[in-house]
């Protein structure tokens, strides 16, 4: 696996849009949005189709 963008994130409250990596999503998991804080879950991470 290269590391590269495998998720789209989208925040619940502010709606920024992320495309993130596995190591990214854990760490949105755990801190919440990097934009507004906001508490996430893994509810707000999808696969982009290719």
């Amino acid at each position: 696996m290269s590391g590269g963008e495998e998720y789209e994130f989208v925040c619940p409250d502010c709606g920024e849009s992320l495309a993130v990596n596995e190591s990214m999503r854990d760490a949105l998991i755990e801190n919440g949005c990097v934009i507004c804080g906001t508490p996430v879950s893994v509810d707000e991470f999808s696969v982009p189709e290719p």
